[in-house]
């Protein structure tokens, strides 16, 4: 796997994504069960946008000064933020599994930003683990982008044929297989993933909640990172806006879930995006798709999904 990224960047890059979760950690701490309100969750995906756009701006910089070509660190920056504009917007669909999962289970908002944030660590490592071994198969066993594509159209079209209808926890076959290896009980216990009851130690819905959160990184892991790979195969920029994300997934994560029945048709264009993504990837070998064509088409399905929702959104029952 190549890079173009140097050496000190990598390190850069570790240094930034440490020290966010540490702010993010302490910020979790200060607040404790106190509710976060949408201003407030609004300035922090800011903050963390405002973040991406910096470090994007550090890795032109570090390009045009390691090779001195201007061209080759706009294609590369480019890259970055088109990768990111796809991760973050697929965030989005992610982001509405977990409000699904947490109204299921009615988790106070005070214990959901606990259970965000281990998703949130969960989500980069098992990443940065996803993206390192599909870079080596990229580049021993090239076909694999077909297989990639074909996988992201077929996700497209399936996203497609469920948006728009209730999804029902009930079926979802790792709960049922959860319940019946693990007691559960039917109370919180404060942030507690375990409890006593009877006299025996039994899990808590909390601990419910975070195994469906790991599965669903691992289902959006599997979508993503193909996603991605069809932009570019850079490790370096496949890891990077990845995790620059899902750094605000926290503070995006409520304040969407103010406002999540205003965007009702955003998975239609989710699937739409996924459904170009990969069948950009199969084109690969007979035609490639300019990098600020695919970032053009994104941005515009994301747009126009946007405004239809809000545009044909029923109005609020007072």
């Amino acid at each position: 796997m190549q890079t173009i990224a140097p050496l000190w960047l990598w390190a850069t890059f570790g240094v930034i994504v440490l020290a966010s979760l540490f702010i993010d950690f302490v910020v979790l701490r200060k607040q404790g069960s106190q509710d976060i309100g949408v201003k407030e969750a609004l300035n922090w995906s800011l903050v963390w946008i405002a973040l991406s756009f910096l470090f994007n701006g550090l890795f032109w910089w570090a390009i045009k000064d390691t090779t001195g070509s201007t061209e080759l660190a706009n294609t590369k920056s480019l890259e970055f933020l088109t990768g990111y504009l796809i991760e973050k917007s697929l965030a989005v669909d992610n982001i509405f599994v977990f409000l699904l999962i947490f109204t299921y289970f009615a988790v106070p908002s005070h214990f959901q930003k606990r259970v965000l944030m281990i998703g949130i660590i969960g989500a980069i490592v098992l990443r940065t683990v996803m993206i390192l071994v599909g870079g080596w198969l990229l580049a021993e066993f090239h076909w694999i982008l077909y297989l990639f594509g074909a996988f992201l159209v077929l996700t497209g079209l399936k996203m497609w044929w469920a948006a728009g209808k209730e999804p029902n926890l009930d079926d979802n076959p790792a709960l049922k297989l959860l319940r019946k290896l693990i007691p559960v009980s039917k109370d919180y216990d404060g942030e507690n993933f375990w409890t006593l009851e009877n006299g025996k130690k039994v899990a808590t819905p909390l601990f419910m909640v975070i195994c469906l959160i790991a599965l669903t990184d691992v289902i959006f892991a599997v979508d993503s990172i193909p996603a991605i790979f069809a932009i570019t195969n850079d490790p370096f920029i496949v890891l990077t806006s990845n995790v620059f994300a899902i750094l605000g997934l926290r503070a995006m994560y409520f304040l969407l879930a103010s406002v999540a029945s205003k965007f009702h048709l955003l998975n239609y264009g989710l699937a739409v995006i996924l459904i170009f993504i990969g069948t950009k990837m199969c084109l690969i070998d007979i035609y490639k798709i300019p990098v600020h064509f695919s970032l053009g088409v994104v941005v515009a399905i994301l747009a126009i999904t946007m405004w239809l929702s809000v545009r044909t959104a029923k109005p609020e029952v007072r």
